[in-house]
């Protein structure tokens, strides 16, 4: 019997690449989301590539009751969760509207776990190990206070899972803590697609490069890096999207070593914002127009993975090259305009 995997926010950009990668890889997939933060395109695009229509439950995961009949419903084996705000800065601003979808909608996933002894795919994020003491970061390095109530979320969210498993049988569960996830998916039917300005770094620069945005804003240049940018881990999607395969068939097929574990998912790489910058003009041969602005509160100045838990644990490896990345994300950027 093939096992069902639900995906919870599965018609966002991670949640849609994880999609393909667990339907590629065998299991039926459920993709349940509000569309608060996505339109129908990566849904649609996600039929397309593997030729079948996925069952699609639009839904709130604040309603329990709706989770709840989501779960009578279909027999999940694994819930991959994803439905969650995201913006940093909105984060700030509207505190409460973060804890309350954040928290609430893990909530009712974790009421599931506890009824059905599930296992449950937590999707957090490097942003828990704030600005850290020591480079490259493992999974033992400690969680700094998080500098955003989106960051915090996803401590709290952690300790959630982490509570549970240890107090109620037959729920097991994966922490995987993405770093920077950019690019689409090579057919460019899937991809990143921010409603409004872009908080991300590839979707301004893919934006300013087609016109959409007149110029990007590079923030800060004279932090204590080799350019003055800030570095980061910048991850391929689909390289990121397979790290939930193997997560799932970890938990699926017993191999788990305890209950609850935490994997760092990111390249071991630092490259700096004017490093990005350079190689997206280089590989897709054009120039951008870009300017330095100051810095932006909340930006930690370098942070980069240790993956050497997740590569020898998860049998997981970054493979992707920054170039195909930033060439995907363009293809992806050119055909959302018809290009």
């Amino acid at each position: 019997m093939k096992k069902t995997v639900l995906v919870s926010g599965g018609a966002g950009f991670i949640g849609s690449h994880v999609t393909v990668e667990l339907a590629q890889a065998g299991y039926n997939v459920v993709i349940a989301d509000n569309f608060s933060n996505c339109d129908r395109t990566n849904y649609n695009g996600v039929c397309e590539i593997l030729g079948e229509k996925l069952p699609l439950v639009e839904m709130d995961f604040c309603d329990a009751a709706a989770v709840e009949r989501l779960f009578s419903e279909y027999k999940i084996d694994a819930c991959i969760h994803f439905a969650a705000y995201k913006a940093v800065g909105e984060s700030v601003a509207d505190p409460l509207k973060y804890y309350g979808n954040n928290l609430k909608s893990f909530l009712n996933i974790l009421e599931q776990a506890r009824k059905r002894g599930l296992n449950v795919l937590f999707s957090s994020s490097a942003t828990v190990y704030g600005e850290p003491e020591k480079l490259p970061v493992t999974e033992q390095s400690p969680r700094q206070e998080a500098t955003s109530p989106y960051g915090n979320t996803k401590q709290m969210c952690e300790d959630f899972l982490r509570d549970c498993v240890a107090a109620y049988d037959g729920v097991k569960g994966i922490a995987l803590r993405y770093f920077n996830p950019i690019g689409a998916h090579p057919s460019a039917l899937i991809g990143e697609l921010p409603r409004g300005v872009p908080n991300n770094l590839v979707p301004f620069i893919t934006q300013t490069a087609i016109g959409k945005r007149e110029c990007l804003s590079i923030f800060g240049n004279d932090y204590p890096t080799p350019d003055g940018t800030c570095q980061r881990d910048y991850i391929d999607i689909v390289d990121l999207a397979k790290a939930h395969v193997c997560a799932v068939a970890r938990m699926l097929d017993g191999k788990m070593k305890k209950p609850y574990e935490i994997f760092n998912i990111g390249t071991g790489r630092p490259v700096s914002v004017m490093e990005l910058v350079t190689a997206f003009e280089k590989v897709n041969n054009l120039k951008l127009n870009y300017k330095f602005a100051p810095r932006r509160a909340g930006d930690v100045t370098a942070i980069w993975a240790d993956p050497t838990l997740a590569n020898e644990e998860l049998g997981w490896k970054a493979e992707r090259s920054v170039e195909d990345t930033l060439a995907a994300a363009w293809a992806w950027e050119k055909k959302l305009a018809g290009k």
